[in-house]
């Protein structure tokens, strides 16, 4: 088992987003670290897959919360993103419906939404 309180994320691999994700996850959810999964356009890979990439997405999480005892899992969508290139709306939408899916495996993990302006 790491030392220090973990919490995880599902985010773009866009780099301007990953420093204020792991910021804001280290803030708000008093974690020391921030095990950070990415794949381009999370939020929508989440909301429609391939069905085979949310399943690996997934079994990342679930090797977090694990090893990690992460107790926290947030999902994130920025403004500007080039993997999901849709309005801020749909973003947001889809940010809500990939934070339910995630609820729905079921983990340990407090599952929350995130959107990066």
């Amino acid at each position: 088992m790491a030392d220090g309180i973990f919490g995880t994320a599902i985010n773009c691999i866009d780099g301007r987003v990953q420093e204020p994700v792991s910021r804001w996850v280290k803030d708000h959810l008093h974690v020391d670290y921030v095990d950070t999964i990415t794949v381009p356009g999370a939020d929508g890979v989440l909301t429609q897959g391939p069905a085979e990439r949310i399943a690996l997405l997934r079994a990342e999480v679930t090797v977090s919360q694990r090893a990690h005892s992460s107790g926290a899992l947030v999902v994130a969508g920025h403004f500007g993103c080039a993997g999901y290139p849709v309005p801020p709306e749909e973003h947001k939408h889809a940010i809500r419906a990939a934070a339910r899916l995630a609820a729905s495996w079921a983990l340990p993990m407090r599952v929350i939404g995130l959107w990066v302006n």
